[in-house]
């Protein structure tokens, strides 16, 4: 499928492509930046969308060495669209609930909603934040938080933190590591470290997940 092949192109090469945005679009490109940041946290159908690999590169372009875009107001603007985004993703879950994972819809599985859940159940309300970090999880997190998994109240603090740390680590991580010349030649390589390092607590509460299950059958 050629559309898989250009997501895998765009995923691995972010930093080629947000640099040509760059230089076509000038200060639109925070608007670019602003609008996927706000559908990857907040439309369920988009957990596919480059999260925490975006930021990155848009760090990386907000250094010194490069100096085509602010720093400052990357991490405002998309901070902003962060908090927007699960703001926003946990009100359709409070409107729709757990019929959006009938099956009939293609991205909503019902292994993401118990993959979730139990995210809520191992960590509570830190769940909002410690989902930032974590693909997929951080998309539908907010969701089951409308659901009923928490009340708006005590959400929107979770959100406000995880949101702005999130943004910060990833923005800041690129902006002093663009120093590098290995992160900055290799930077495919370093996309994938961050999606390892992304999903290794995921990946840990599986096999953890599984291992009990064993014990007890």
């Amino acid at each position: 499928m050629e559309w898989i092949s250009y997501l895998f192109d765009l995923f691995l090469h972010l930093d080629k492509h947000l640099g040509d945005v760059i230089k076509d679009y000038g200060a639109w490109t925070y608007l670019m930046l602003l609008v996927i940041i706000f559908c990857e946290t907040g439309l369920v159908v988009t957990p596919f969308l480059p999260g925490d690999s975006l930021l990155f590169a848009a760090g990386i372009f907000s250094s010194p060495s490069y100096g085509a875009l602010d720093p400052l107001w990357l991490m405002l603007l998309l901070s902003a669209a962060a908090i927007a985004g699960d703001t926003v993703n946990y009100w359709i879950g409070a409107y729709i609930g757990p019929r959006a994972f009938s099956g009939n819809v293609r991205f909503l599985k019902k292994e993401y909603l118990d993959r979730t859940h139990a995210f809520f159940e191992k960590y509570g309300g830190k769940t909002i934040i410690i989902a930032r970090f974590v693909p997929i999880v951080r998309t539908f997190a907010p969701f089951v938080a409308g659901i009923g998994a928490m009340s708006y109240a005590r959400f929107i603090v979770y959100n406000v933190v995880g949101g702005i740390a999130w943004v910060a680590l990833f923005v800041l991580g690129g902006y002093f590591f663009a120093k590098c010349k290995f992160v900055t030649d290799n930077f495919p390589l370093i996309v994938l470290a961050i999606i390892a390092i992304s999903v290794m607590p995921m990946a840990v509460e599986f096999l953890r997940a599984r291992w009990e299950h064993k014990k007890i059958v």
